[in-house]
């Protein structure tokens, strides 16, 4: 039966990946890369180096995904260069805090469009290109916990993930089954960058994140691409409209969280 169990090997296969120049989207294009496959990634402006992997970079292209001609424009580039379109990881996302009660209508739209709309436009494309492969394709939404537990200064943020997760959902029921349609709930991920909300995990923020997660650790970028890498091979080939959490087991209910914890072996 060793056959049917293939390794993620992703050669000859072709993969887009959105903000993927900088951060998570960077460690999930250098997963895809060092797995074979050819990578695209996209962001609003060129970064000073691409990802790369064994010897093998990432092509870019600029993309305002916010407008869905800029979304539809890079689903056909990359098929256009590859070939072919074989899995769409919709990163691209995030929020600055602000308080629900000033945020402006401008703001409010912004984060909406780019952590919904900018997902929903790109997946479109890339359902109308993987459609027709004989071997269709896989959507994968990076989500985050604020869909399921909201913090304060996160509204916009959070409600635009919660219809992310929906939007998942729904699309998984009407694409399945040539195109297979799944979400991560990714928790704090450790970015190696200080000046980031969690920075290197090293700092007070960042410990005082781990303590209260019960792995004892924030994420680490390639934790959520190897996620990525399984709901794109065909070890996964029966998951679709999934909620894969990453996220360490969550956090630590507060009533338990100051009690002692062996540390982990």
């Amino acid at each position: 039966m060793g056959d049917q169990y293939r390794t993620m090997d992703f050669t000859g296969q072709a993969v887009l990946v959105t903000g993927g120049t900088r951060g998570l989207g960077a460690a999930i294009a250098r997963a895809f890369l060092a797995s074979g496959a050819d990578v695209m990634v996209c962001g609003r402006s060129a970064p000073a180096a691409l990802p790369r992997a064994d010897g093998r970079e990432a092509a870019f292209r600029a993309a305002d995904l916010r407008d869905p001609a800029a979304a539809a424009n890079v689903v056909a580039a990359t098929a256009e260069r590859f070939g072919r379109l074989d899995a769409l990881v919709n990163n691209a996302g995030g929020s600055p805090d602000a308080d629900a009660a000033t945020a402006s209508p401008r703001f409010v739209e912004k984060v909406v469009a780019l952590n919904l709309l900018a997902p929903f436009y790109t997946a479109q494309a890339a359902n109308l290109v993987m459609r027709e492969q004989r071997d269709g394709g896989s959507v994968i939404n990076i989500g985050s916990v604020s869909a399921h537990d909201p913090q304060p200064g996160t509204a916009a943020y959070s409600a635009a993930k919660a219809g992310l997760l929906g939007l998942t959902r729904a699309l998984a029921l009407e694409w399945a089954p040539r195109v297979r349609v799944n979400h991560i709930t990714a928790g704090p991920i450790r970015t190696g960058n200080a000046a980031t909300p969690y920075g290197d995990g090293d700092g007070e923020t960042g410990r005082a994140m781990a303590d209260i997660v019960p792995m004892g650790r924030l994420a680490a970028p390639d934790d959520v691409a190897r996620a990525c890498l399984w709901l794109a091979c065909d070890l996964s080939s029966y998951v679709n409209g999934a909620d894969l959490a990453v996220h360490g087991g969550g956090e630590i209910p507060a009533r338990y969280a100051t009690r002692h914890r062996p540390a982990p072996h």
